[in-house]
């Protein structure tokens, strides 16, 4: 016997395809990129300013209105990790299956996006300890931060994606086994977890010594952003919302509800204690936002998120948030200081170009290697075979497995 995916609860039944969650990627990468083009430094370089604008007042406000969007960003794709996955699962499938197609999703981009980030630049400024974790994927797990942003630095989110894919089988049986009545209390649970970690790095970690560029100690941020077990409370919220939508037991929320929420959540952010920021604020929101948008998928509601653009968008939002940090961070160090700033048409100018760039750098990573290796790999050997045996037969002839 092999160890399999469990047996879904009986809704999986009558799941349907969610075409606007995968558009709704699209903004969450957004999010995270302009946060790092906004940033009054270069992670690489904390002499260089990101930001594009010269005028000083405008650079603040555009630092600080996107201030709080990468932390957004990041615990949208975990919450949305764990809705994912618990929605399309297959009863049944050997795990060693469902690794492969899991690794196969996130191996290849972040080799290649490594490999980039260590000829352009990593290389020649990054110390092997930073840049052979960042390879590992690895490097979130040690409370440092030149480790946690080594090399590529976007991909750290990754050692938290590894390790759900991980946990996932193991985490789903006793999340099907939960009673629908009982859904939202665990929900809740998971969501009063992220507050006591946010309280536990405000108040019981270390808070010296304190970086110019942080508000916070690098352990305090590393535990409450980097540290991964912590960041599986989100996907384990997305995984008990996607039951709670399966069953029907999603409130009438819509998405505009939702997206309001989101939004004031996101300025409550900006005033609460910094470490509240990284995921207890806005935690609930977005997990409302994915389970109104998900909800209006499957009543066949049409939504600006489903429309052939949008999917597309989506489906690149992955290379686009691997491939910012090489596009951004390299390109501003080929500037110099008196090429950069820029007037308030110019600064926005260079906010779409950097993400347009970025943009295109996502879809050639997607068209180039993500497809090509789910094509190539993400099926056993076997089951290739037998799928090609299948397509060779004439129309009327027996089909025989190979």
């Amino acid at each position: 016997m092999h160890p399999t995916i469990p047996a879904q609860s009986p809704e999986h039944t009558r799941r349907s395809r969610l075409p606007s969650l995968t558009g709704l990627r699209f903004f969450a990468a957004l999010a995270v990129v302009l946060f790092h083009m906004t940033q009054s430094h270069s992670p690489l370089d904390p002499a260089s300013p990101m930001n594009p604008f010269a005028d000083q007042g405008l650079a603040h406000a555009t630092e600080k209105l996107f201030s709080r969007a990468g932390y957004l960003g990041v615990s949208f794709f975990f919450v949305l990790s764990g809705f994912v996955l618990t929605w399309v699962a297959r009863p049944g499938e050997r795990l060693r299956d469902f690794y492969r197609r899991r690794l196969l999703k996130i191996l290849p981009n972040h080799l290649v996006t490594w490999a980039l980030a260590m000829v352009l630049f990593a290389g020649a400024t990054v110390g092997p300890a930073a840049w052979g974790a960042n390879l590992a994927l690895v490097n979130s797990w040690f409370p440092r931060l030149d480790i946690n942003i080594g090399a590529n630095p976007p991909s750290w989110s990754l050692c938290s994606e590894l390790l759900f894919y991980l946990l996932f089988p193991f985490a789903l049986r006793p999340v099907l086994r939960i009673a629908e009545r009982r859904l939202w209390m665990w929900a809740w649970l998971m969501v009063a977890g992220t507050v006591v970690v946010a309280l536990a790095g405000a108040y019981l970690i270390t808070d010296t010594p304190r970086p110019a560029l942080l508000p916070v100690s690098p352990t305090q941020f590393w535990f409450g952003y980097f540290f991964p077990p912590l960041r599986m409370l989100e996907f384990v919220l997305g995984m008990l919302l996607a039951r709670i939508v399966a069953t029907g037991r999603w409130p009438r929320i819509g998405i505009v509800p939702a997206a309001l929420l989101v939004t004031a959540a996101y300025a409550a952010s900006m005033v609460l204690p910094f470490q509240f920021g990284f995921v207890a604020a806005a935690v609930l929101p977005v997990g409302a936002l994915i389970s109104a948008v998900a909800t209006a998928d499957v009543q066949g509601t049409r939504t600006l998120m489903r429309g052939r653009v949008m999917r597309w968008l989506g489906e690149v939002s992955f290379g686009f948030y691997l491939c910012q940090g090489i596009v951004l961070f390299y390109g501003r160090t080929l500037l110099d200081e008196d090429q950069w700033g820029f007037g308030p048409v110019g600064g926005v100018l260079a906010l779409l170009g950097g993400c347009l760039l970025s943009l295109c750098a996502g879809w050639l990573l997607m068209a180039g290697v993500e497809r090509p290796a789910m094509r190539r790999w993400s099926v056993a050997r076997a089951a290739r075979r037998s799928i090609t045996v299948r397509r060779s037969v004439p129309a009327g002839r027996q089909r025989v497995d190979a």
